[in-house]
């Protein structure tokens, strides 16, 4: 079964960096009671092996089990819970570059794949994977162990992968990610735009101009893509890069606000207190005895 041999391949070459000798590709192990992790999503898909796991972005919640996968076609902020099954959670990874999709869609024949979705995706989706995708990413897995046949095959088969992804439940998703021009490329660059700039103050017309879209789509393919307004967006990563600031400088709560933006130190920690359910001098003085965020990691 492609599974128990993932599971195999992934628990023998997890690391704690989860790196692997293939450029993009992750095999995580993860303790079945670790602690939730909060950072970006980056462009990933990750397939789950052994055991589970739980995906917050905002008030959305994903869950996704072994044989599961889930495509995040934007880098969004989520909070990641590992589901406790008594067991260590076992999953691979492998980033998405939108050049190596758009690469693909020049050469396919579109009748082969699925229509293109009329508006922009939810930026993270969960699908069952289908047999021929397991059984590529046990192929790519299994040339860890080979290094002689990992520089000329590794890229073909993460081209396959691609290409299931392409031709799969989420092919919609997979294909505006390679378009330079559809709605999730330009809800990507508002992110990005955000990302960029959290300390500072935006207007929704600014920001929609800049990416090339009218104010009423642009607030309806964010809400779609993203889950929240762009200013509830914006709210969310500040008081995320916050807490990451926080496990490094538990004691400094007004200048890590002052950092992320926050000119009223009590508005913000009136608003980390909503969002993290304590106040940012107690959550600091938790993260520095058990500091467990981490900036980017397999969804």
């Amino acid at each position: 079964m492609p599974l128990d041999e993932m599971r195999e391949l992934v628990n023998r070459h997890a690391r704690p960096d989860l790196t692997t000798a293939i450029d993009g590709i992750q095999a995580c192990r993860l303790n079945p009671r670790s602690a939730p992790t909060v950072g970006t999503s980056g462009t990933v898909l990750a397939v789950i092996a052994q055991g589970g796991k739980r995906l917050a972005l905002g008030e959305r919640l994903y869950e996704y089990r072994p044989g599961q996968y889930v495509v995040t076609s934007v880098d969004l902020p989520v909070t990641g819970h590992v589901i406790d099954t008594g067991q260590p959670t076992l999953g691979f990874g492998m980033t998405l570059h939108p050049a190596e999709i758009a690469q693909l869609l020049l050469e396919a024949d579109s009748r082969d794949l699925p229509a293109p979705a009329p508006t922009a995706p939810e930026g993270i989706a969960v699908s069952q994977a289908p047999p021929e995708l397991l059984d590529a990413i046990v192929r790519l897995l299994r040339l860890l162990d080979r290094p002689t046949d990992r520089k000329i095959l590794a890229p073909l088969i993460k081209r396959e992968i691609l290409w299931y992804l392409l031709r799969g439940e989420q092919g919609p998703a997979i294909r505006q990610l390679g378009l330079a021009d559809s709605g999730l490329a330009h809800i990507s660059r508002a992110v990005r735009q955000i990302r960029d700039h959290y300390s500072e103050s935006f207007r929704v017309e600014d920001l929609a101009r800049t990416v090339g879209m009218s104010v009423s789509a642009f607030h309806r393919n964010f809400h779609a893509v993203t889950g929240m307004s762009p200013i509830q967006f914006h709210k969310r990563i500040r008081l995320q890069e916050a807490r990451l600031l926080l496990a490094s400088r538990p004691s400094d709560v007004t200048g890590v606000g002052h950092t992320v933006g926050y000119a009223s130190p009590s508005q913000f920690t009136r608003e980390y207190r909503r969002m993290f359910g304590m106040p940012p001098s107690q959550d600091g003085a938790r993260l520095r005895d058990k500091p467990r965020l981490s900036g980017a990691a397999l969804p």
